[in-house]
C-alpha cells in the first residue's frame, strides 16, 4: 500500500472515530474530557491538508501537454467546474481531480432546474435533462474497472439542501472511502499510460465490463447522480493511473470542442455512421 493510500486509509478511520464517539456521548459519558473527542477530528483535517499540500499544482511551463480525446457526450451541454478557469478544477489534487471537468446537458425541450433559494428543496432525477443521457468512450480502449450499483439520490441543488450535502453526505461519504464520492464509474485504458474515468453513472445503465474493448463513441454507460453529485451531470477526468487513490491528473482537450470553461454552453453533434 503507497503512503498516500495509508494516509488517505488513517484519515477515513479518524473520521469514523470521531463519529463513533460522538454518537455515543449522546447515551453515555465517555471516560475521558469532552475536548479530547476533537483530536481525532483534528487529525483528520490535519492528514488532509497534507495530502492536499503533497498534490500542488506544476509551474504551468511544465505541465504535461493536453491528451487530445473525443467528446465524451452528445447534445448540447455546459461545463460547471473546468481546469479552464482554474488548476485544480474541483479545489483538490486528490482522487486525480486536478483537471477534472463537470458537465450537464441543456435542453429547450426539457430546461434545466435552476438552484433554488428555497424551494423545491430536492427535484427527482428525471427532471434533468442530463440524466439518462448516452456517456461515449473518448478513444478506442481497454474498460480496466466499471461499476454502477449505488443508487442516484435526489437532488442537492438548493439553499435548504446544500449544508446537507456539504456537512452531512459529504461526511459519510468521505468515511465510505473514494467509490462513494465517485459513485458509479467506468475507467478506460486509453493506452500510453493515459485513463479516462467516468463518475456518477446512472445505477444498472452500464454496458460494459473489465476487460472489454471498446471503440470511441460506443455508448458505455448513462449519466446519473450517483455519489457526491448535486445534479445529474458527468464528472470527467485523465489520469496517469487506473486508480484515482493514488494516481495524478492528465490535462485534456475534446477534439472540436477543446476544454468549456464554466458556464460555457457546447454542442457535440453526433458522429455521423
Amino acid at each position: 500500500m503507497s503512503m498516500r493510500r495509508l494516509a488517505t486509509t488513517a484519515a477515513n478511520l479518524l473520521w469514523l472515530l470521531f463519529t463513533a464517539q460522538a454518537i455515543t456521548g449522546i447515551f453515555v459519558d465517555l471516560p475521558y474530557n469532552y475536548w479530547l473527542g476533537w483530536l481525532p477530528l483534528l487529525a483528520a483535517v490535519a492528514i488532509g491538508i497534507a495530502l492536499r499540500c503533497t498534490h500542488e499544482s506544476r509551474d504551468p511551463s511544465t505541465r504535461p501537454d493536453p491528451v487530445e480525446v473525443d467528446p465524451p457526450v452528445t447534445g448540447t451541454w455546459s461545463a460547471l467546474n473546468s481546469p479552464a478557469d482554474k488548476v485544480p478544477s474541483h479545489g483538490t489534487h486528490t482522487l486525480a481531480q486536478t483537471y477534472a471537468i463537470d458537465i450537464t446537458a441543456e435542453s429547450e425541450e426539457l430546461p434545466r432546474p435552476p438552484f433554488a433559494p428555497l424551494w423545491p428543496v430536492v427535484r427527482r432525477n428525471a427532471d434533468f435533462p442530463a440524466f439518462g443521457a448516452p456517456l461515449l468512450a473518448v478513444a478506442d480502449a481497454t474498460v480496466v474497472h466499471a461499476e454502477d450499483g449505488q443508487r442516484d439520490h435526489l437532488s442537492r441543488n438548493s439553499l435548504p439542501a446544500l449544508p446537507y450535502f456539504l456537512l452531512v453526505e459529504g461526511a459519510f461519504r468521505s468515511l465510505g472511502g473514494p467509490r462513494h464520492i465517485i459513485g458509479n464509474h467506468v475507467v478506460l485504458d486509453l493506452g500510453d499510460g493515459t485513463y479516462a474515468l467516468y463518475a456518477h453513472l446512472r445505477r444498472g445503465s452500464l454496458l460494459v465490463r473489465p476487460g472489454d474493448r471498446v471503440a470511441a463513441g460506443q455508448q458505455l454507460a448513462s449519466c446519473g447522480n450517483s455519489g457526491n453529485s448535486t445534479e445529474p451531470h458527468l464528472h470527467f477526468q485523465l489520469m496517469d493511473g487506473p486508480d484515482p487513490r493514488t494516481a495524478g491528473g492528465v490535462p485534456f482537450t475534446w477534439r472540436g470542442v477543446g476544454v468549456p470553461a464554466g458556464g460555457e454552453t457546447f454542442t457535440v453533434e453526433p458522429a455521423k455512421v
